[in-house]
């Protein structure tokens, strides 16, 4: 593990260094997740994650790109750096 953390924080390094890096984070396990359903008339907390997955979300990357073969490039290399899947989704336009 200690060689990945390496790796991201020089992914994140080139990522400040180009002027595309906005934010990261890593997340705690899943173990750790609550959650919060106040769709109903009583709210309802709940231990661990909304949905059973075989995949959880363990950190995440918000990066400043031009277009979308840019956001992929990047991708790549944070994939590389991590050693799992990346998923690229753009933000919402202003509405």
């Amino acid at each position: 593990m200690n060689q990945v953390f390496a790796d991201v924080e020089k992914f994140n390094a080139d990522l400040q260094a180009k002027g595309a890096w906005v934010f990261a984070g890593g997340l705690q396990p899943v173990s750790s997740a609550a959650t919060v359903d106040a769709t109903g008339a009583e709210t309802t907390i709940t231990d661990g994650p909304y949905a059973e997955s075989k995949e959880y979300l363990g950190g995440f990357w918000v990066v400043r790109a031009a277009d979308l073969d840019e956001a992929l490039a990047w991708a790549k290399g944070a994939s590389k750096a991590c050693r799992l899947a990346v998923e690229v989704r753009p933000f919402q336009a202003d509405v």
